[in-house]
């Protein structure tokens, strides 16, 4: 009940965001069915029936990204002060955002099977002159268990990413390493358990974390009093072992928030390499199994190479002498890469692969049949309403800095003449490196 009034209570563009899940999720469970009715219609051809299922791995994972994209920009499940007194801790928030991206994307795969059952002439008759029967085996009853099966196989995994994604963590940082000491007042860990009996005969002792206990080492077993009343012997005890020893006043750690440089720049440039070679390659052995090998390291190194772009460009931003819209333009850039890389490594992905599947076909998407326009839709618009979602989750995290600049003084013109900067910046950089990655994918093979 309570993830119902959450859903029903949100603001329009939170629901819009919902309503684009349920429609991407709509897609992907009819191109799910869609591969259904084709295994139906052709039980002969098991291995054409197995790669359009195979096909609908990628509208899947685009569907669920932008679904774990929504659930982590839903300002209804975002922990606040007070919501752990009335029972809604981060545990309770994380179901309740599995329970709202469950709704969506149940509510899509509904709507995808409402719609099959229309065009296969279930429900009222076969629409549009029965075009789409042969596509979705009109003629034979349809296996509910297969169907239901292909329908929840969605939900279930955009909760579990969800789940996974949100899941609470420990807000504490972790401490600081304790410097131990081992035999003989040697640094770095003891072989063994010390005893009492190697510091009574050797007269070693260790210092209190108050700098007490300094009395003389010549007395051979003599016990010293620390400055706070224990003696040497009880801080050597209090430090054996995993325990650490007290610290009277010790200084928390001063957080780093400095924007780090993200690390998967190389990785992602070597993947990206790897792809266009093994693309290069297919016309050898093996073409298809080689194309489809190059596009997902190209893929996937895209996604890794993402974030390094992306403060790349913001670091280009900034270069020479920069001014105040430059440099506000850049940092914020060089703050977001680890949050909008990732998504725009994706749609660089898809817009490389569309370009290249264009080039190869000679003409615009007409060339495709139905079921492939469908799926090229669903894959590209999730990743672009993914970007979008990130965009807002990154000016959801910048309204702090937003707010302390216009109490500072800033121009509201300033502001928005920076996230404009940005939003061309980044199409300037990534644009030609689609381009280009498309043509040498599709270089090999027009040949």
């Amino acid at each position: 009940m309570l993830a119902l009034r959450l859903t029903r209570a949100a603001r329009p563009a939170v629901q819009l965001r919902r309503l684009l899940v349920a429609a991407a999720s709509a897609g992907t469970g009819l191109l799910l069915l869609s591969s259904l009715g084709h295994a139906l219609a052709h039980p002969e051809a098991a291995d054409a029936a197995a790669l359009r299922l195979a096909w609908c791995a990628a509208p899947l994972a685009a569907t669920v990204y932008l679904a774990l994209a929504v659930a982590r920009t839903d300002p209804g499940t975002r922990p606040r002060p007070g919501l752990s007194a009335v029972g809604l801790g981060p545990a309770r928030l994380m179901a309740v955002s599995v329970l709202t991206t469950a709704l969506s994307c149940s509510l899509g795969s509904l709507l995808a099977l409402l719609f099959f059952l229309h065009l296969r002439g279930d429900l009222t008759g076969l629409p549009f002159d029965g075009a789409a029967a042969g596509l979705l085996a009109a003629g034979l009853p349809l296996p509910v268990p297969a169907a239901v099966t292909l329908l929840t196989v969605l939900p279930v995994t955009a909760t579990a990413a969800v789940a996974v994604a949100l899941r609470p963590r420990d807000p504490r940082p972790p401490g600081p390493a304790v410097r131990r000491f081992g035999r003989f007042g040697a640094l770095g860990g003891p072989a063994g358990p010390e005893t009492f009996g190697a510091y009574g005969r050797f007269g070693i002792r260790l210092p209190s974390a108050t700098g007490a206990g300094r009395g003389g080492a010549a007395g051979g077993n003599r016990g010293a009093t620390a400055g706070d009343g224990r003696t040497a012997t009880a801080a050597l005890l209090e430090t054996d072992g995993d325990r650490p020893a007290p610290e009277s006043g010790p200084e928390p750690p001063v957080p780093d928030t400095r924007a780090g440089t993200p690390a998967g720049l190389p990785w992602g440039v070597a993947l990206v390499t790897a792809g266009l070679a093994a693309q290069a390659y297919a016309g050898r052995s093996a073409p298809a199994l080689a194309v489809l090998l190059g596009w997902l390291l190209t893929g996937v190194g895209l996604v890794l190479a993402g974030p390094g772009l992306t403060h790349l460009c913001g670091r280009l931003l900034q270069a020479g002498r920069p001014g105040a819209l430059r440099l506000l333009a850049g940092r914020g850039l060089m703050a977001e890469a680890a949050r909008i890389g990732r998504p725009l490594g994706v749609l660089c992905t898809v817009a490389s692969a569309g370009c290249a599947l264009t080039a190869l076909s000679g003409g615009p998407a007409p060339a495709f049949g139905p079921l492939s326009t469908l799926g090229a839709l669903v894959v590209g618009g999730a990743t672009l309403a993914t970007l979008l979602t990130a965009a807002v989750e990154s000016r959801q995290y910048r309204a702090g800095t937003t707010a302390a600049l216009l109490r500072l003084g800033a121009r509201p013109a300033l502001l928005r003449g920076a996230a404009a900067l940005r939003a061309a910046a980044l199409p300037a950089l990534f644009g030609p490196l689609v381009l280009a990655i498309a043509a040498l994918s599709a270089l090999p093979l027009s040949r």
